[in-house]
């Protein structure tokens, strides 16, 4: 091989080796891929219709658990996952919210379209299910929740786990998400599930 040649596949090698050794870019939130099951779960949507994870994917999936009476929260989190969608940009496209509700009993699947659609009617949905289905899926992202007593009203609040979970477009478990991430970081590890990069 005439010298010129050897000379520039040595440089493409030391290149290639140099790029296979680079360390990897940390992730912002905090990384659970391998740590958390895939997206799996048996539920009913905010429509009436049965859905599994299995339907869910194809985009890049952002869990939460809550509940539509739920005073502070749960509106707070929904409203800073709308600052994430609009910091996404065009990906927000490839991208939904499923909101889990912790409350089966009252909320229904009419009750829960209007509380998600309020934020977003076009990338959240609502998700409900008996309370053997809620807490299934509770125990597989280990999803604390809790009712607290009723007032004289017969009301009550829901003490539940505030992360978000996101999945990557097969539905791995890739990263979570609390309300100690600010805005930006969870925006910029979103693009990078939603385009597939892992470093």
């Amino acid at each position: 091989m005439p010298a010129p040649f050897r000379r520039l596949l040595v440089s493409v090698l030391l290149t290639a080796l140099a790029a296979c050794s680079r360390p990897a870019e940390p992730w912002h939130l905090t990384d659970v891929s391998g740590h958390l099951p895939d997206l799996d779960f048996s539920l009913v949507d905010d429509s009436g219709a049965h859905v599994s994870g299995q339907s869910l994917k194809g985009r890049a999936t952002l869990v939460y658990f809550g509940y539509t009476h739920c005073p502070d929260v749960c509106p707070e989190t929904m409203a800073r996952l709308m600052q994430v969608l609009a910091r996404v940009g065009p990906d927000a496209d490839q991208t939904r919210i499923v909101f889990v509700s912790v409350d089966p009993a009252r909320d229904t699947p009419a009750l829960l379209r209007t509380y998600v659609r309020a934020f977003d009617g076009k990338h959240a949905v609502g998700m409900t299910g008996s309370d053997r289905q809620i807490e299934a899926i509770a125990q597989r992202y280990r999803v604390a929740y809790q009712m607290e007593k009723r007032d004289p009203s017969g009301a009550y609040e829901v003490t539940h786990s505030s992360a978000v979970y996101i999945f990557d477009r097969d539905g791995h478990a890739r990263l979570l998400a609390t309300d100690r991430d600010s805005i930006d970081a969870i925006a910029a590890d979103l693009k990078r599930v939603i385009h597939g990069k892992s470093t």
